[in-house]
C-alpha cells in the first residue's frame, strides 16, 4: 500500500513538473520575441534622425516607411541615379514599365535621386533607422520633435516660400505647394546648435531644389494629405493609411498602395538575380548615371544639371559645324572643278580657233 502511494505521488510529481516547465517556456518565449527589436536609447534616436528631423512631413513618412526594407534601397538608388534626368509624368511611365521588384515605400522615393544616394551611401545608418521605426514607431516620433524644437528654439527652422513651419504642441513642416515637395539641404551639426556671434541663421538651410509630384504619382501615395503624421498620436501616415509595418509583423505587413506589385515567391539569390535581370531586360529608355558634379550640385540642393544633355548638345553642335564645313570644302571643290573646266573650256576654244586659223 505504502509503495503504491508512493508511486502515485512521484507520478503526480513528475505530470507537476512536466506542466511548470511548459509555462514557463512559454513565459519566456513571449519576452525573447520582443526582445528581438534592437533598443537605441534617446541619444542615439536624437542622433539617428537628425539628418531627416527637417524634412517636410510628407517626405518624411516616406522616408521612414523605406527605411524598413534597407535591403531595397542599394538597387533602388542606382535606378534613381540613372534615371536621374527624367521628371514628371515621363519619369512615372518608366517606373510603371520597368515593374520594378521595390516595396512601392522605396519606390516613391526614385523622384528623389539624392535622398536614395544618401540612404544608400550610409546602409549602417538605413538599416538601424529602420529597426528602430519598427521597433519603437513613437520613441522615433519623440526624436523628430525634440531635434525640430533645436532648431527652431535656434532660430533656424521657419516658415519661408517652399514650407510652411507650424508650432503648437508639436512642431510640423508642410510644403507651400502639396505636390511640389521641398528635399532641404542642411548640416545638422550647425542647425542643432546655438549659432556663434554673427552667424546668419537665414543661409543654414537650404530649400533650391524640390519635385513636383503631379496625380501620374498618386499609386505610390503623393498626393494631398496622403503622406503625413498625427503628431498628436504619433502615427505615420502613408498613401492614407497608417504605417503598421512593426518588428514582429516585418515579414508579413503589405501596405495598401494602388501600384501593382511584382510579388517574389522565392528569395533564392538566383531567383533574385533572375528577377534583376528581367526587369532590367525590360529597359526602354537611355541610362545616364549622374556625374560628380551632378551628384555635388544636388547634395548642395543646387538646380539641377544635366551633363549627358549638354554633352549631346555639343556633339550635335560640332556635326553640325563638321557638316557645314564638309559642306562648304563640297561646295568650294564645286566652284573650283567648274572653274578648271571653264578654263578648259577655254583653252579648247582658243585651240578651236588656232585650227580655225
Amino acid at each position: 500500500m505504502l509503495a503504491r502511494t508512493g508511486h502515485k505521488k512521484s507520478s503526480l510529481m513528475l505530470i507537476f513538473i512536466a506542466a511548470l516547465t511548459a509555462v514557463l517556456c512559454v513565459m519566456t518565449a513571449v519576452p525573447a520575441v520582443a526582445q528581438d527589436a534592437p533598443y537605441y536609447s534617446p541619444e542615439q534616436l536624437d542622433r539617428m534622425v537628425s539628418r531627416i528631423a527637417l524634412y517636410p512631413d510628407p517626405l518624411l513618412a516616406q522616408v521612414l516607411a523605406a527605411a524598413t526594407y534597407p535591403d531595397q534601397v542599394p538597387e533602388a538608388a542606382r535606378w534613381a541615379d540613372q534615371h536621374h534626368y527624367m521628371t514628371g509624368p515621363e519619369l512615372a511611365d518608366a517606373i510603371n514599365y520597368d515593374e520594378l521588384p521595390w516595396d512601392p515605400s522605396v519606390q516613391a522615393l526614385l523622384p528623389f535621386p539624392s535622398v536614395l544616394d544618401m540612404m544608400a551611401s550610409d546602409m549602417r545608418w538605413t538599416g538601424d533607422l529602420g529597426n528602430a521605426f519598427l521597433g519603437n514607431q513613437q520613441e522615433v516620433m519623440y526624436a523628430v520633435q525634440r531635434m525640430r524644437q533645436r532648431a527652431r528654439d535656434y532660430g533656424y527652422l521657419r516658415s519661408n516660400p517652399q514650407v510652411v513651419v507650424a508650432g503648437g504642441p508639436y512642431i510640423t513642416i508642410v510644403p507651400a505647394r502639396s505636390d511640389y515637395i521641398i528635399v532641404p539641404y542642411y548640416d545638422p551639426v550647425v542647425v542643432y546648435e546655438r549659432p556663434r556671434p554673427g552667424f546668419f541663421v537665414g543661409a543654414a538651410i537650404g530649400y533650391r531644389f524640390g519635385v513636383t509630384l503631379g496625380v501620374a504619382y498618386r499609386p505610390w501615395g503623393w498626393g494631398y494629405r496622403c503622406n503625413r503624421i498625427a503628431w498628436r498620436e504619433r502615427v505615420v501616415y502613408v498613401n492614407n493609411s497608417p504605417w503598421h509595418r512593426t518588428w514582429v509583423n516585418r515579414t508579413v505587413y503589405v501596405h495598401p498602395y494602388t501600384v501593382r506589385r511584382v510579388v517574389v515567391v522565392d528569395r533564392d539569390h538566383d531567383r533574385d538575380h533572375d528577377r534583376d535581370r528581367d526587369w532590367r531586360e525590360r529597359e526602354h529608355h537611355e541610362l545616364h548615371e549622374r556625374s560628380e558634379r551632378e551628384r555635388v550640385a544636388a547634395n548642395w540642393g543646387h538646380p539641377r544639371v544635366e551633363e549627358h544633355r549638354e554633352e549631346r548638345h555639343e556633339v550635335r553642335h560640332e556635326e553640325r559645324h563638321d557638316d557645314h564645313g564638309r559642306s562648304a570644302e563640297h561646295h568650294d571643290n564645286g566652284r573650283h572643278g567648274d572653274h578648271d573646266d571653264h578654263g578648259r573650256g577655254h583653252g579648247d576654244h582658243d585651240d578651236h580657233g588656232h585650227g580655225e586659223r
